[in-house]
């Protein structure tokens, strides 16, 4: 036996991220006294500046995009009692295709090895029990989840320590439904043309694919107030429209899919720990 707490370590790309697909996760181990690590790889500066100014608009400041997220990344951190913030702070590459993918020092054009070096580092200091990440299209194609996964997958093979590793996901089964909660709550939102719907219906997996169902309904409050604080991203977080109550009733459930374990816990499984304690 060991006084090393259990520790759950989720690796994302940029702040805001840790409560869109895993606040509930973080808020409820916290509560059950697991010690909770957050990686967050990028500065965000390609997010939206003040005012809702978009990158490579006049006004948009990168730097200061960056420093404004950061602040934001620490209250939702409070919000959800996460125990230990880590950021890598590479440059935000921006979405597939845009100029920024291809700066010096952006994320994606970050060595693999380079990243996963640096991930090993901090896997071998906090030794988790639990990593979290993106599936290997970063669940939606951006290249910074994307490389987020890599680096993640690259650093467990180098430290060989994490019993159980699980990739965020979605059930297909919710994913037509959660196109019709978008129309519901904005009435601009066009229907999909067909290549767009071919895609949003390859994104998630299908439900009997899901190891992983985690109820996380009674922290649901906290992961819409950790969204919350990420505000001048507000425009982007559509799960914001909703208010706490509809939010609530709809994501209180977080899946993912199990690929690494070493405890022969069963599936479908409804704790990331199961096997564990």
């Amino acid at each position: 036996m060991t006084d090393r707490p259990l520790t759950l370590m989720a690796v994302h790309a940029h702040p805001d991220d840790e409560a869109t697909s895993t606040g509930g996760i973080l808020a409820r181990y916290a509560a059950e006294g697991i010690r909770t690590v957050l990686v967050t790889c990028t500065d965000g500066s390609c997010g939206d500046g003040p005012g809702g100014v978009k990158p490579g608009d006049p006004g948009h400041d990168p730097a200061a995009v960056a420093a404004m997220r950061r602040q934001e990344l620490e209250a939702s951190c409070e919000v959800l009692k996460i125990s230990d913030l880590e950021m890598l702070g590479y440059a935000d590459s921006g979405m597939m295709g845009w100029p920024s993918n291809d700066a010096p020092g952006s994320f994606w054009q970050t060595p693999v090895e380079e990243g996963a070096a640096r991930l090993a580092d901090l896997m071998r200091h906090y030794r988790p029990d639990v990593v979290v990440t993106y599936d290997e299209n970063g669940f939606y194609g951006h290249p910074d989840h994307i490389q987020a996964h890599r680096i993640t997958m690259a650093a467990l093979e180098t430290t060989g320590l994490t019993p159980k590793v699980y990739w965020t996901t979605m059930p297909r089964s919710g994913m037509q439904r959660f196109g019709e909660i978008m129309r519901e709550f904005q009435e601009d939102v066009p229907e999909p043309d067909p290549a767009e719907a071919a895609a949003m219906a390859e994104i998630g997996l299908p439900d009997d694919e899901i190891t992983t169902w985690v109820d996380t309904t009674a922290f649901s409050a906290q992961k819409f107030d950790a969204l919350a604080a990420h505000a001048s991203q507000g425009e982007n977080i559509f799960f914001l429209k909703m208010g706490k109550e509809r939010f609530g009733e709809l994501m209180g459930m977080e899946t993912f899919v199990r690929v690494q374990d070493t405890t022969g816990a069963a599936t479908p499984e409804n704790d990331l720990f199961a096997g564990l304690r």
